[in-house]
């Protein structure tokens, strides 16, 4: 079996709006067939992985702490790393492709992992640079991962 993983970046903490996209994000990830991974912990990761379980979904958080109890209580598969923000590279080697949803300085940085990786960015109300592919919802974001994940 090889279950495609979707991660999906964003901030710690986000407004009302953005957390609602990023759950529908998650939800739809997982209604595709597709694991989910992220950080792990609050706000963005959160809400995806809470969508994603909600769903009947995997989800995978790498932790930037040593202990893997940190994570939200909607991770699976809870990795801790004790790496803290360098931990944004294992997410992105590890994803097939990268959602990302809002953000802030962080998430700039791991967008430019994946990018520098050559892994695909797809961008839902986030930084704008070149290279992201843009979204007007979560169903056209994992539309078009899933499309892309297709052709790989």
């Amino acid at each position: 079996m090889d279950k495609k993983i979707i991660g999906v970046i964003g901030a710690g903490t986000a407004g009302e709006d953005i957390l609602r996209m990023a759950e529908e994000t998650g939800r739809l990830i997982a209604e595709r067939g597709c694991m989910l991974i992220c950080g792990g912990m609050g706000g963005v990761m959160e809400a995806s992985a809470r969508g994603a379980k909600g769903a009947g979904g995997t989800t995978i958080g790498i932790l930037p702490h040593p202990d893997r109890h940190t994570a939200n209580p909607y991770i699976d598969i809870p990795i801790a790393t004790s790496f803290g923000e360098a931990r944004n590279l294992i997410i992105i080697r590890t994803a097939d492709i990268l959602i990302a949803v809002g953000g802030e300085y962080g998430t700039l940085s791991e967008i430019a992992f994946a990018l520098k990786t050559e892994k695909r960015v797809i961008g839902l109300n986030t930084w704008e640079i070149r290279g992201i592919i843009k979204a007007g919802s979560p169903v056209e974001a994992v539309d078009i991962a899933v499309k892309i994940l297709a052709e790989m």
